[in-house]
């Protein structure tokens, strides 16, 4: 580990075509003062000191981004590297969002394709389902209604067309590598089939079903939701009831305690009055404690758990006298009367789902409209019966007083008052609380018993969750989070009630409703799938879809007529959970790299996971990648209402007034990405977008100084090996070898944020404060060939070569742009094909580093004396005792005295002196400094601190006309070292 002390300051400006040494120049120079001025070699390119967002598309178009990607599939190479797009929704317009992810992979891809490895990345879109169909049926309205299923699908695939065009159009102009001509599309007649053939795979393990069991079910678009579809709203409002189930027949152990003489009521809470009708049972926990109350108000008795007695009180405003205490088990066989529909009874039942959080320890069952009471009915063998349309209304088997009602309004309410009027209505009041929501539509859903396919989930999840240990995950919580929630996942409901989407290959038989779907009927299918697309299953005849000959196959007499399609379509989670059997190339078909937001946790990296687990048991991908969602500046949801939301084509193009709504340019953008901490949620507005355009401009700003240094220099014949050079240029390349190694570790980590603050640290305090400000003296002022000059552009151009391949997967267009001015390069590939970073084993020498770092603690004790003033104006003597720190000096300097060393170079002072002892004379006016340094060689062996002091005088000598430093006889006069520099090149 490197603790160089240096000095901390922003970039410096380089001052191009100006007085470039430590001094100014001035207006009242004689002409011989300009003519020694006209020799120094001032730095000069035509790099453009600041960024013109314009000029990306023209590199663009001069490096070929759009033939890389299949320029870098054609290398041979047999290392390979594969990152399988997660497709995005074909239903709007690029948002920032899209953004964040696809310069995510963009980079990952770049900087693997940098490395020598064929990059395998096929971007894809999500071209079913709601999302589109709602949109593109949006503008409509009632007319929307009266459309067939072919209408439907037709205005969705267009809306989807035109949406695909836009979002590929904007990230071609981000820069993302890719071959898109050759993308991947969920409604492509392929992808289609290729579904297809993973359903009925899973379909014939026996993994996939048709039953009829309680789903989300989302009244506002009419169809089943599977629980990635749900967001849940914190601050639902829900109208809660405490209602009593009359006892009619008590249970045996507590008949004694139940004699009839007074009424007795099972005590339930719900916060869903309307499901009350369909009422099943009431269930009870059978090892927790129960007791009989006594209503203090109106005498009448309660049965409610112990641990609720307290908080039901008080939400009743009354007082709870026990009567008795007992455990759950004895409630058995007791049974309750129905509070709505006096004919019909309610058993009391054991149940493991009943918890004591909230309510009365008692719980109202109804099958049709909960996960856990469906369980318990199909357990006890209850009916399950369903009184709500698709509509979210009741249906005629509610009766006439509730029919037609819509459940989450008047049918609420009606209930409520049914409740009332039997008065069995303790309480009713508002509740907040979190409430599933369409996360389409934003209203509220409700669990609707219907007849569903399901994957079992069960059957599979254990080698789901057993595969999940051999991916990695970035960040490693993110896996603890999917196990969790496909702990938590029983089943998923993959058919849809809707018509844009890929159909469930299924006939049923008209009178017993039963489902046909065998081997032959399918294959038979996904062969006019793939070559007509999915809307073979509405235009062709019923004789095409399942002609005699395949259902001869079947056996048994039935005729085609006997059948009709099923008009249900897969869940698009199926869709595009089974990309992996289209998308990936390999043989395993297993990629490197899924990549993609948190809630894909429960989405897309679920639905792969266990769409491949169940038809090949084995997962899609060997590493998942995990980033957070992007938020505005303040960290606030982005919304059109509240006028946050950030356009990321806005961001690039600007806006009509430049000066107000500044074009950015991609690599800002992409800078913005590589920069923020992506595992968590990423924010963005003008105030983030100013600070990484002035990080880039930072940073053009110290290329620019190289690259107007390396005017002149031709590597193949200029450059220094490295055991010619200066001490100081070889511990630079040291830096930069440390530098590579660890901004590669950085990207194999998929920590772009590192990468960023690895570059800024090198070229900030590194290369600008450090290297750069030593350097320029014997860049402008020594003589151009002369070998200690070509020392520091050798470091110069490794130096240049090595930062734009670090920065190039974050800002591709900058690092194209530094290539076309370096001037030994122009004309070459362009940065991308000609790999990463070359940086030599030898350039690390850890033994430089010592005298470097004691050196330049002597170098900031020093200048941290004379703050604000010019080093070149004092003469300074090092006193050391005789030892391993005076060793390590002699190294940068081996004369007592001089104005030339690596020493005087890197304390840019005047004249250094370096001695044993304190001069018995000082020069009036001089001021000592002491200082220690703490010596450690050989990995720590060697320890040792040892002192110097610096005695600090002004110089005694004149200041020189051409390189300014306090070195000559005569101010009009160039010192010794300018002199030779200049000799046989002009005369006095």
């Amino acid at each position: 580990m490197l603790t160089l002390l240096r000095c901390r300051g922003s970039l410096t400006r380089c001052p191009w075509r100006v007085r470039a040494s430590s001094g100014l120049s001035s207006s009242h120079e004689s002409s011989s003062q300009r003519k020694y001025r006209d020799t120094v070699l001032l730095p000069t390119t035509a790099f453009p000191a600041r960024r013109d967002p314009g000029s990306e598309l023209r590199v663009q178009e001069e490096s070929k981004f759009l033939e890389l990607y299949n320029w870098q599939k054609g290398r041979k190479t047999k290392k390979e590297f594969s990152l399988h797009d997660g497709p995005p929704y074909a239903n709007g317009d690029p948002h920032v969002g899209h953004a964040l992810n696809k310069i995510l992979k963009d980079i990952t891809n770049r900087f693997h394709m940098m490395r020598g490895y064929k990059v395998s990345y096929v971007p894809g879109w999500d071209c079913h389902g709601l999302p589109i169909e709602l949109r593109a049926l949006a503008e409509l309205g009632e007319e929307a209604e009266n459309l067939s299923a072919l209408e439907i699908r037709s205005k969705a695939r267009v809306f989807a067309e035109k949406a695909i065009e836009k979002q590929k159009s904007s990230f071609i102009r981000w820069g993302i590598m890719a071959d898109w001509e050759k993308c991947y599309y969920t409604f492509d007649p392929k992808y289609e089939a290729k579904q297809l053939d993973v359903f009925y795979k899973m379909y014939d393990k026996g993994l996939i079903y048709q039953d009829y069991k309680p789903v989300f079910w989302s009244p506002s678009t009419r169809t089943a939701l599977a629980e990635a579809e749900l967001e849940y709203n914190p601050q639902h409002v829900s109208r809660s009831i405490f209602a009593k189930f009359p006892v009619q027949q008590p249970p045996p152990k507590l008949a004694s305690m139940i004699d009839g003489s007074t009424v007795v009521s099972a005590l339930v809470w719900t916060t869903q009055p309307w499901t009350i009708p369909a009422n099943q049972a009431v269930c009870y926990m059978p090892d927790t404690e129960y007791s009989l109350v006594k209503c203090g108000n109106t005498g009448e008795q309660y049965i409610i758990a112990a641990d609720r007695i307290a908080s039901t009180a008080l939400s009743l405003d009354t007082k709870l006298e026990v009567i008795s205490t007992f455990k759950g088990a004895d409630l058995e066989n007791g049974v309750c009367s129905h509070p709505t529909i006096p004919e019909r009874s309610s058993p009391l039942l054991p149940a493991n789902h009943v918890t004591m959080a909230k309510g009365t320890g008692l719980v109202h069952t109804a099958p049709a409209h909960g996960i856990d009471d469906y369980s318990v009915a199909s357990h006890h063998k209850l009916p399950v019966d369903c009184l709500v349309d698709e509509t979210g209304r009741f249906t005629v088997g509610a009766g006439n007083e509730l029919e037609n009602k819509a459940v989450l309004g008047d049918g609420n309410e009606t209930v409520i008052k049914m409740l009332n009027g039997s008065k069995n209505l303790l309480k009713e009041e508002e509740f907040v609380h979190s409430y599933p929501y369409d996360w389409r539509t934003k209203k509220p859903v409700i669990i609707r018993a219907s007849k569903q396919w399901f994957v079992n989930t069960a059957n599979i999840k254990d080698k789901a969750q057993e595969a999940l240990k051999k991916v990695k995950f970035v960040p490693a919580s993110a896996a603890n989070r999917i196990l969790e929630m496909l702990d938590r996942r029983t089943y998923w409901c993959i058919s849809r009630q809707r018509s844009w989407g890929v159909p469930i290959p299924a006939f049923y038989h008209k009178e017993t409703g039963e489902p046909l779907i065998n081997r032959n009927s399918v294959e038979h299918i996904i062969k006019l799938v793939e070559q007509h697309g999915s809307n073979v299953w509405w235009t062709h005849p019923l004789e095409d879809l399942l002609p005699q000959s395949v259902l001869k196959q079947v056996g048994g007499s039935a005729a085609v007529t006997d059948f009709e399609p099923g008009r249900d379509v897969l869940d698009i989670w199926f869709d595009s959970g089974t990309s992996w059997a289209h998308v990936l190339e390999d043989a395993e078909q297993r990629a490197d790299v899924y990549m993609e937001g948190k809630d894909q946790l429960g989405g897309w990296f679920q639905s792969s996971l266990l769409t491949s687990i169940a038809a090949r048991n084995k997962a899609p991908y060997r590493n998942i990648v995990v980033h957070g969602f992007t938020l505005s500046e303040k960290g606030e949801k982005m919304s059109k209402s509240v006028g946050n939301v950030v356009d990321p084509d806005f961001v690039i193009n600007g806006g009509a007034d430049k000066l107000k709504e500044p074009a950015y340019g991609a690599d800002v953008l992409r800078w913005w990405v590589a920069e923020s901490n992506v595992f968590t949620e990423v924010m963005i507005g003008p105030g983030v977008l100013n600070s990484a355009q002035d990080d880039i401009n930072k940073l053009r700003n110290v290329l620019r100084f190289m690259l107007g240094n390396l005017n002149g220099f031709t590597p193949e014949t200029d450059s220094v090996p490295s055991t010619k050079m200066y001490v100081i240029d070889q511990y630079m390349l040291h830096l930069l070898q440390d530098y590579s190694s660890k901004v590669s570790e950085a990207y194999k980590g998929y920590d772009f944020g590192k990468v960023i603050r690895l570059l800024e640290s090198l070229i900030t305090r590194d290369l600008s404060s450090f290297y750069f400000s030593i350097i320029k003296d014997r860049l402008y002022c020594e003589e151009e060939k002369d070998l200690k000059r070509r020392s520091c552009q050798t470091v110069l151009s490794e130096a240049v070569d090595l930062v734009v391949r670090s920065f190039a997967p974050i800002l591709p267009h900058l690092a194209e742009e530094v290539f076309q001015y370096i001037p030994y390069k122009q004309g070459s590939e362009g940065i991308f094909r000609t790999g990463w970073i070359k940086s030599d084993s030898v350039w690390k020498k850890p033994g430089l580093v010592e005298a470097i770092e004691a050196a330049c603690s002597i170098r900031d004790a020093f200048l941290g004396s004379i703050p604000g003033k010019n080093a070149a104006e004092y003469d300074i003597t090092i006193v050391i005792e005789p030892g391993l720190l005076f060793e390590l000096m002699e190294t940068l300097q081996p004369e007592e005295t001089s104005s030339t060393s690596q020493l005087n170079e890197l304390l840019m002072s005047s004249h250094t002196s370096l001695v044993t002892e304190m001069p018995l004379d000082q020069a009036p006016g001089a001021s000592v400094i002491e200082g220690s340094f703490l010596i450690n060689l050989e990995g720590g062996d060697i320890r040792e601190e040892e002192s110097y002091k610096v005695i600090i005088q002004q110089s005694t000598k004149e200041r020189c006309p051409r390189c300014k430093k306090f070195t000559t006889t005569s101010a009009l006069s160039p010192c010794p070292r300018c002199l030779e520099a200049i000799a046989g090149k002009w005369s006095q």
